[in-house]
């Protein structure tokens, strides 16, 4: 079955889209580990990443405002004739640095537009109940044509922007069994998330590789609603694959047809 799809604003998006903190060498674990991610990660190795996206049916990704990034998708389009979905998060340390990111994004063609968490967080006034400056930003990215959203790891954003009637149509929050990198307890940071109004884009569904995909997108996708949208980084082709065939597999309601992993501990085990 092809992947299920929610509409952000006029946009069909795949229920699951595609991380790039490997990309860029972000791997949550070790310096040695993003030391490694930034040399093996060249436009190419990118670009054939994003092009197993196309064949899947995952038709966006989530990223900093990167100029690597923005030449693989150019790339991609002209070899392949795939249109992906950019969502880049742009940040600064004012409201002036922002709105460079958000012009930024919009000459290199980005669809969707969400101010990252760093620039969140510091402007959010949770006594007051506002998220000074945002106003603004948001009606740059609507009046540069871009579908505008927010990027914060606290869920206390997410309720601000609802109450306030901030012009945002999708928002990111963390969510996996670990609690990793969430600021809530996993349980409240669920329900955080079904009960927004908005569609939620979740991301750290695996906890940067410290939780197996399989058990990983099962938590999460029966945590959200069926209009929010899950990104995951992938190393490779056949991890996008793989994951692709497990999420199909839990939003068709059967089991999820992957290879398991063969070791010497499990030769005697009937599969």
């Amino acid at each position: 079955m092809p992947l299920p799809t929610s509409r952000i604003g006029h946009l069909e998006i795949s229920r699951l889209i595609c991380g790039s903190n490997n990309f860029y060498g972000f791997s949550h674990i070790t310096a040695a580990r993003d030391k490694w991610l930034r040399k093996h990660f060249t436009v190419d190795r990118v670009v054939e990443v994003l092009a197993s996206c196309g064949r899947l049916g995952v038709n966006a990704i989530v990223s900093g405002p990167n100029p690597d990034l923005y030449e693989a998708l150019r790339r991609l389009e002209d070899e392949t004739g795939f249109h992906m979905v950019w969502m880049p998060t742009p940040f600064g340390n004012s409201l002036e640095e922002l709105k460079q990111g958000i012009d930024q994004c919009k000459a290199w063609g980005a669809e969707i537009c969400m101010p990252h968490t760093s620039y969140i967080e510091a402007n959010l006034k949770i006594k007051e109940g506002e998220i000074s400056t945002l106003r603004d930003a948001l009606d740059t990215i609507r009046d540069s044509g871009m579908i505008p959203g927010i990027s914060s790891h606290r869920p206390e954003a997410l309720g601000i922007c609802v109450d306030r009637g901030y012009d945002v149509e999708l928002m990111i929050l963390p969510l996996n069994t670990l609690g990793f990198l969430c600021a809530f307890e996993v349980e409240w940071q669920s329900r955080i998330i079904r009960d927004c109004p908005k569609p939620v884009l979740v991301i750290k569904p695996l906890a940067a590789g410290r939780i197996s995909p399989q058990p990983g997108f099962t938590f999460v996708y029966n945590q959200i609603k069926p209009t929010d949208i899950v990104a995951v980084g992938v190393l490779s082709s056949e991890e996008m694959e793989e994951n692709v065939a497990i999420v199909e597999g839990i939003l068709s309601g059967r089991e999820p047809e992957i290879e398991l992993q063969e070791t010497r501990s499990k030769a005697n085990v009937r599969k």
